[in-house]
C-alpha cells in the first residue's frame, strides 16, 4: 500500500480570550489572517504598522475539525506533518498534547495513530506571543544583546531587544528597509501521511567527484521500515539503472548506493552553459512488489569556493565545474514582511528579472528566512547560483544547551532540505556578526565590545564560536560535503587574529563596502574599494510615484512627512538621498520628480560600482549588490520595487551585467575604455569613439580594432586631453560602441561633469512604432541629448531597455514585455499608453 498525504484545511481562529472563531487562510499567520477578515486595517498603508503592534503580544488560537479519509486510516502508520509553525506553538489532537515547538525554521513530524479518528478530529494549536516567550528568556539571560535593528521601540518594549532569543525570521523584528510585524501562525502546510510496511524518509545524492568524463554519486537513503528482511533498492535516472540487493532492519537505518554516470550532461550556471537536471527515481521492492518510492530531482555539478593565496593577498571565487566564475547578482530578501502571501507568479517574477538582469548568483540574506522550495527550483532551472546564509544577522545571540540542540536542528532540516538543489553554491553562517563584533581588533567592529564587562565578552564571544565556528560547520560537513562552509559575510579568513575581520578594501575574503551611503563618501570612491569579492554595497531610491500612493496620499508628498518618513527605515536616509541628489543630480521640480531623481541617482551609484568591479576582474571576481527586492512598499536599497516595479538602478544593473561589457572611467586627463567579457571565446571588435556637443555635432572619432581573452578585462583605449581636442565639459558626450560583424555589441556613454552641471535642453524626443513589431516595440530619437530617458507603459511590465542617454542621431529602440505568469521569459506584449520623459522633464 503506497504512501498517502492528506492535507488539513478548513481551519478557523481566534485571541484566546475571545469567543468568535473567524475563517483562518492556512498556510498564513494572524496578521493576514485579520486583514483578510476585516479587523485590521492594511499593515503597509500610512503609519498602520505603529498600530498593530498590539497583535505579537496575545496568545492566538487555531483549530481544525476534520475527518480521516478510510483509505488513510488502513495504513498502520499515520503522521501529522508540520512544514512549518510559527513560532511557539503547543498542538493538541482530540485534546491530547502532542507536540510543542520553538523554531519557525523546522519541520514536525508526529506519530499519531493512536490519537487521530475517523470522524470528528479537532486539531487545536496554541500560538504563544513570540514577545513573551522573548521577554521571559531575556530576563533569565541577563545582559541586553547587540541587536541594532531589532525596532523594540516601534513595538513598545524600549531597550528590550528580542529577536536573538528567538529562532525567527529575524526581519520580522524590524529592519533598516522593513517594517517590525512579528507574526506567529500556521505558515507551511500541514498534512496526515499515512504508510505502511516501509518508507523512504530522505534520498541524497551526495555528488563525490564530477567531471565532464563522469559523475560518480553515493545515493544516501534513509530509511524506516516496520520489519525486517530481505529487499532490493533500484534507482533509475536518464534510462539508466543502479540496483543493490539490501537486508531491512526494523527502525531507521540508512542505506548508500554508488552510481557512475558517464558523460553526464552537466549542470552549469548561467552564462557558461545549460543548466542540465537529471530526474533520479527510486523504488523499495520485495520480489517486484514496490514497498516505497522516492524522487529527486538535481544537477551534476562540481562548486567549489577557490580560497588560495597570491601575490596579491589570496582569492575568493566561485567554480563551477573547473571554470572561475565572476559572480553577478544580489542579495535577496524576503519578497513580503508576510511571506506566505508571496506567490508562485511573484517569485517567477523575481527569478525572470534575476535572468534579464544577466544574474548568475543570488544571495539568500541571513536576516531573512530559507526560502520557499519553487525559490530554489526556480534557481537550479535557471543556472542561478545561491549563496545561502544561515538565518543569523547582525546581532550577537546566546549559546546556552537548549538554543544550540535548536539551532543544530535547525540547521540539519534546511541543509537536509536544500542540499539537493544544484544552485547551492555556498553555505554561510552569518551576516555581518563577525565584523560587528571584531573580536581581535579592541578598537575595531561597531562598537559593541564596550558595552560589556570582560567576562560577558568571554561569554558572548564564546557563544558566537558554537554556533558559527562549531555545530554549523559541523552539520554541512556531515549532510553536505560537496558544498563549502564561510563562517560569516564579509570575512578576509578563518583565522585567530586582526585578519578575520573584514575591511573596505582587503584583499582577502568578502567585503560589504557601506562607506559609500552610511558614511556619506563620494560615488568615485567605488572605483578604490575593490576587494576579492563585493557581497554587499548599495544606495536607496523611492519607488516611483504609482508605488509611493499604494502607501500614502498626496498631503504627504513630501521629504519630512509622518507617512514618507514612517516608510524610511533608515535613519536619515531620505535626506541622505536629497544630500546626495544635491551633489550629483538635477533640481527636481516637485516630489514626484524628486522620486524620479532619486532613482536616477540610485542606477548612477550601482553602474559605477559594479563596472568598477568588473573591470577588476581577475582581482575581484564577485559583485552582489543590496537588494534586489523589498518586503513591503519603501524608500530603501531595492533595485524593484515591492509591487515589482523595475526602478531605474534595475535598468543600468542590467546593462553593467550585460556578459560583454564597455565601460569607461576618467583618471586624470585620461579617458580609458575598458572591454570586460564572461564570453567563454575571445572577442574580436571595433571600438568606435566619438565625442558630440548635446545637440549632435560630432566634435572628434576615432576607432580600434581591438581583442579581448574569454573571460577577461582589458584596458582597450585610452584617449588623451590632446586627441579630444577643445571641448566645453558642460556641453558634451563621449559615445562608445563596440561593433562586431556590422552589429553592435556594447555601448557606453560618458560625461566629464556630473549630471547637475549639464546644459540640458528640451531634447524634443520623438518616438514611433517599431515597424513589424506589432504595437509591441517602439523606436525613440531625440533633436538633443536626452539625459535618462524614463519609458512609462500603461499595462505592467517591463521595456527590454530604460531610463537609457539618447543622443541625437542615435536612435535606441525598446521592446515592452509583460511580466512572466507561467514561467521565467517576459513575453513582447502591447503596453498600452506610452508616455516619454527624461531629465529635462523632472528638473527645474
Amino acid at each position: 500500500m503506497s504512501e498517502l498525504k492528506w492535507h488539513i484545511s478548513d481551519w478557523t481562529f481566534k485571541a484566546s480570550e475571545e469567543q468568535q472563531w473567524n475563517p483562518a487562510f492556512v498556510p498564513g499567520c494572524v496578521h493576514t489572517d485579520l486583514y483578510k477578515n476585516g479587523l485590521i486595517p492594511d499593515p503597509f498603508v500610512g503609519t498602520n504598522e505603529k498600530d498593530l503592534q498590539w497583535i505579537d503580544k496575545k496568545v492566538w488560537e487555531y483549530e481544525s475539525v476534520f475527518d480521516a479519509p478510510a483509505e488513510l486510516m488502513a495504513h498502520s502508520k499515520v503522521e501529522l506533518v508540520f512544514e512549518g509553525l510559527d513560532t511557539y506553538a503547543d498542538v493538541y489532537l482530540n485534546d491530547v498534547a502532542i507536540l510543542s515547538v520553538n523554531n519557525m525554521f523546522r519541520a514536525w513530524t508526529v506519530d499519531v495513530k493512536p490519537y487521530v479518528l475517523e470522524k470528528g478530529n479537532r486539531l487545536y494549536i496554541r500560538f504563544r506571543s513570540p514577545i513573551e516567550e522573548g521577554l521571559a528568556k531575556l530576563e533569565a539571560y541577563g545582559p541586553v544583546l547587540p541587536a541594532p535593528n531589532d525596532d523594540s521601540v516601534t513595538g513598545g518594549l524600549e531597550d528590550k531587544k528580542l529577536s536573538v532569543f528567538s529562532r525567527k525570521a529575524p526581519y520580522h523584528y524590524g529592519w533598516d528597509w522593513g517594517p517590525r510585524f512579528v507574526t506567529s501562525g500556521i505558515s507551511k502546510p500541514v498534512y496526515l501521511r499515512g504508510w505502511s510496511g516501509s518508507i523512504i524518509r530522505d534520498m541524497y545524492l551526495q555528488q563525490d567527484e564530477v567531471t565532464a568524463a563522469k559523475a560518480a554519486i553515493t545515493a544516501i537513503f534513509e530509511i524506516e521500515s516496520e520489519t525486517s528482511g530481505e529487499a532490493e533498492l533500484t534507482l533509475r535516472a536518464d534510462g539508466q539503472e543502479w540496483a543493490r540487493p539490501i537486508v531491512l532492519e526494523e527502525g531507521v537505518q540508512t542505506v548508500n548506493l554508488p552510481v557512475v554516470i558517464e558523460q553526464p550532461k552537466l549542470w552549469w550556471s548561467r552564462g557558461l552553459g545549460e543548466p542540465n537536471l537529471y530526474a533520479f527515481t527510486a523504488e523499495l521492492s520485495v520480489e517486484q512488489e514496490v514497498l516505497a518510492e522516492a524522487s529527486v530531482t538535481t544537477g551534476l555539478r562540481s562548486i567549489k569556493l577557490i580560497r588560495k593565496p597570491d601575490e596579491l593577498g589570496s582569492s575568493f571565487y566561485f567554480e563551477v565545474n573547473g571554470i572561475p566564475v565572476f559572480a553577478k547578482g544580489a542579495n535577496h530578501i524576503p519578497n513580503d514582511s508576510f511571506f506566505t502571501e508571496v506567490t508562485d507568479e511573484r517569485y517567477r517574477h523575481e527569478i525572470a528579472s534575476a535572468i534579464a538582469s544577466n544574474f548568475n548568483m543570488l544571495r539568500v540574506w541571513g536576516g531573512g528566512l530559507y526560502e520557499q522550495d519553487i525559490f530554489y527550483r526556480l534557481c537550479d532551472e535557471n543556472g542561478l547560483l545561491v549563496w545561502q546564509d544561515f538565518m543569523f544577522a547582525c546581532s550577537m545571540y546566546p549559546g546556552d544547551d537548549a538554543f544550540l540542540s535548536s539551532v543544530r536542528a535547525e540547521a540539519e532540516d534546511n541543509v537536509r532540505r536544500l542540499r539537493n538543489h544544484p544552485s547551492i553554491a555556498l553555505w554561510c553562517g552569518n551576516n555581518e556578526i563577525d565584523t560587528a563584533w571584531s573580536q581581535y581588533v579592541e578598537d575595531g567592529g561597531w562598537g559593541w565590545k564596550k558595552l560589556y564587562t570582560s567576562e560577558q565578552r568571554k561569554q558572548i564571544w564564546a557563544d558566537y564560536e558554537a554556533v558559527f565556528h562549531q555545530v554549523l560547520p559541523e552539520v554541512v560537513a556531515a549532510m553536505a560535503p560537496d558544498i563549502d562552509y564561510w563562517p560569516s559575510s564579509p570575512m578576509q579568513g578563518v583565522t585567530e587574529n586582526s585578519q578575520q575581520h573584514a575591511t573596505n578594501n582587503s584583499s582577502h575574503g568578502d567585503i560589504h563596502y557601506w562607506a559609500v551611503w552610511h558614511a556619506q563618501e563620494p560615488f568615485e570612491q567605488y572605483n578604490h574599494n575593490i576587494g576579492r569579492f563585493m557581497s554587499e554595497y548599495g544606495f536607496q531610491s523611492f519607488p516611483e510615484y504609482k508605488t509611493v500612493r499604494a502607501y500614502a496620499e498626496e498631503k504627504d508628498m513630501a521629504l519630512d512627512s509622518e507617512v514618507m518618513l514612517h516608510h524610511q527605515k533608515n535613519g536619515r536616509g531620505n535626506f541622505l538621498i536629497k544630500d546626495y541628489a544635491d551633489r550629483y543630480m538635477k533640481d527636481p521640480k516637485d516630489f514626484p520628480s524628486f522620486l524620479y531623481i532619486s532613482q536616477v541617482l540610485q542606477a548612477e551609484a550601482m553602474k559605477q560600482a559594479i563596472e568598477a568591479h568588473r573591470r577588476s576582474m581577475d582581482y575581484c571576481m564577485g559583485s552582489l549588490y543590496w537588494q534586489i527586492n523589498d518586503c513591503w512598499p519603501v524608500a530603501s536599497w531595492a533595485s524593484m520595487d515591492y509591487f515589482g516595479r523595475w526602478k531605474a538602478a534595475q535598468y543600468l544593473i542590467k546593462n553593467s551585467f550585460e556578459d560583454v561589457l564597455l565601460s569607461v572611467d576618467q583618471q586624470g586627463d585620461a579617458t580609458n575604455f575598458h572591454v570586460v567579457s564572461d564570453l567563454g571565446q575571445s572577442v574580436d571588435a571595433v571600438l568606435e569613439w566619438s565625442l558630440h556637443e548635446l545637440d549632435g555635432k560630432l566634435l572628434q572619432s576615432g576607432s580600434e580594432t581591438i581583442a579581448i581573452g574569454a573571460r577577461s578585462a582589458k584596458l582597450v583605449l585610452s584617449l588623451s586631453a590632446d586627441q579630444l581636442g577643445d571641448y566645453v565639459p558642460t556641453r558634451t558626450v563621449l559615445l562608445g560602441r563596440l561593433i562586431q560583424h556590422g552589429s553592435e555589441l556594447a555601448r557606453a556613454e560618458h560625461y566629464y561633469v556630473y549630471t547637475r552641471e549639464l546644459e540640458l535642453a528640451d531634447p524634443e524626443i520623438a518616438i514611433e512604432e517599431a515597424a513589424g513589431s506589432e504595437g509591441t516595440a517602439f523606436v525613440l530619437t531625440a533633436a538633443r541629448l536626452a539625459k535618462r530617458v524614463w519609458v512609462q507603459a500603461e499595462e505592467e511590465g517591463i521595456f527590454t531597455d530604460n531610463f537609457f542617454d539618447l543622443i541625437p542621431g542615435r536612435p535606441v529602440t525598446v521592446q515592452f514585455q509583460q511580466r512572466a505568469a507561467d514561467n521565467v521569459q517576459f513575453a513582447p506584449a502591447t503596453p498600452g499608453k506610452v508616455t516619454v520623459q527624461s531629465m529635462f522633464n523632472y528638473a527645474k
